[in-house]
């Protein structure tokens, strides 16, 4: 398992001095990362092999929001390997070990010259190790949408959007839908399904569809409708 210790930083909070969930998506991206750095499956490795870990699926649960200055405690480790795809738990903690909040995520090992999912090997997989998954109810990845939805005007894909693997990031895409939600509500859940790599220059249409008193799905299509992203957030009430 793999641990990192921070302090939120002014530059990570919003209007509330409060951390967002697209944050907390930084911040448990960036603690996968620097695990594969540290045991030496990091972006450089990967580069040498022509592959990447793309993201397909978020699960998470938030109790509370982590404020300014407030010292967190961000975990991670695998829980499972099949065929292509690996199985991530993440954790964030509070200054006394408190957990509060959690997430599974589901990401694919792709071979970026053939641009297809591969099959992982046991040299990449057993540098991770195997551990036991969250206490959590585990979700579908797939998200029913129904009709009904508003369209929004779209939006291009700018240069500071694109990461390493030369797309949209998988929390710009979280980042985008935080504008479409209400302000004064709390997010308590969210899953994200990826379909379809957004990159340079590319036209996103935003569509937002309210279910209820606490669900909203937001859709981030192509010009032609397809789906880039599928969200559902989970709204306190």
């Amino acid at each position: 398992m793999y641990r990192t210790n921070i302090r939120v930083r002014y530059s990570e909070v919003n209007a509330k001095k409060q951390v967002t969930m697209s944050q907390i998506i930084n911040y448990f991206q960036d603690c996968s990362i620097f695990q594969s750095e540290d045991i030496g499956v990091g972006i450089d490795y990967l580069e040498e092999k022509n592959c990447a870990w793309w993201l397909a699926s978020w699960q998470v649960e938030v109790d509370r929001y982590p404020k300014f200055g407030e010292q967190i405690s961000i975990g991670t480790w695998a829980h499972d390997f099949k065929g292509i795809y690996g199985h991530r738990n993440f954790d964030l903690q509070d200054g006394e070990g408190k957990q509060i909040a959690k997430a599974n995520s589901i990401w694919i090992y792709m071979d970026l010259e053939k641009q297809r999912p591969v099959r992982i090997t046991e040299e990449i997989s057993k540098p991770y190790g195997l551990y036991p998954k969250l206490e959590m109810e585990y979700a579908s990845r797939k998200i029913e949408v129904t009709e009904g939805a508003e369209e929004y005007p779209a939006f291009t894909i700018l240069k500071g959007h694109i990461d390493t693997n030369f797309h949209v990031n998988n929390q710009k895409y979280i980042e985008f839908a935080e504008e479409f939600l209400p302000t004064n509500k709390k997010i308590l859940q969210m899953r994200v399904d990826y379909k379809k790599a957004a990159k340079l220059n590319d036209r996103i249409v935003p569509k937002v569809l309210k279910t209820g008193d606490q669900i909203y799905i937001v859709q981030l299509c192509e010009e032609n409708g397809s789906p880039y992203v599928i969200m559902e957030y989970k709204m306190e009430i």
